[in-house]
């Protein structure tokens, strides 16, 4: 079921996906992207809608199903909403409600952003693939590590141990966040794939998006990297 959201409150703990700006030239610090000339199937806002509700309607029993012959104990019933919000920009994101249940949230922006219904399948399998992999609380565990190693060398050399705490916080989330964005790569593209659609397809709409490169506690890896996966990925199915 899609739920429109008018105001989407603060999430803690998203999963590791940062805001996602398409874009044709960098407009951060990472080289040019290369991009493909991705035919635009999507030239209207009702297509854009018809293909995401398409999209969700069949990669979420596909992740439902994979969610529960993974895990164990995990709430698989996926929500999935949309910010509809004016000015939120193109993202995409995986948090908890508050019961634990998987949340998976899309902009308008990034629909609207989305140039067939294989990239929003894949986005969609991509953030659900977050989720079967526990990556929230892989997270909260990195963060809370860090916390506490930060801390205790604030406490051996007189430094103040909150602020170091905080800093240790920050960079233990930070410390696996790559490999968390290429293992939702692959199962993405599985999930992808089994609902139907083409995960390499799918995937271009990376090389729409600014490369971050191989930055140090950067969240996500290179594009190419990225690429890369899906593709190996994909030849094996």
């Amino acid at each position: 079921m899609i739920r429109v959201l008018s105001a989407l409150a603060a999430l803690a703990f998203v999963a590791a996906c940062d805001d996602v700006v398409v874009a044709t030239a960098p407009t951060g610090t990472g080289p040019a992207p290369v991009v493909r000339d991705v035919p635009d199937e999507l030239r209207t806002n009702q297509q854009s809608i018809r293909a995401f509700a398409s999209a969700v309607q069949r990669v979420e029993p596909v992740a439902e199903r994979e969610c529960r012959s993974r895990t164990r104990g995990v709430d698989c019933d996926f929500k999935i909403l949309v910010d509809d919000r004016p000015g939120a920009p193109s993202n995409a994101f995986q948090t908890l409600d508050d019961n634990g249940r998987p949340l998976i949230v899309f902009t308008q922006a990034l629909i609207n952003d989305a140039r067939n219904e294989d990239e929003l399948a894949f986005v969609l399998a991509h953030e659900a693939a977050h989720h079967v992999r526990g990556h929230i609380a892989r997270q909260r565990e990195n963060a809370a590590a860090g916390a506490v190693i930060f801390g205790g060398l604030a406490t051996l050399t007189g430094a103040d141990p909150e602020a170091a705490q905080r800093i240790g916080a920050q960079v233990g989330a930070r410390t696996y966040s790559k490999d968390f964005e290429l293992e939702a790569d692959q199962l993405g593209t599985i999930l992808t794939a089994r609902a139907g659609y083409d995960p390499i397809k799918g995937s271009q709409f990376f090389n729409r998006i600014p490369d971050p490169g191989d930055r140090f506690l950067g969240t996500h890896p290179p594009n190419a990297q990225r690429l890369e996966t899906v593709r190996r990925t994909a030849a094996g199915l």
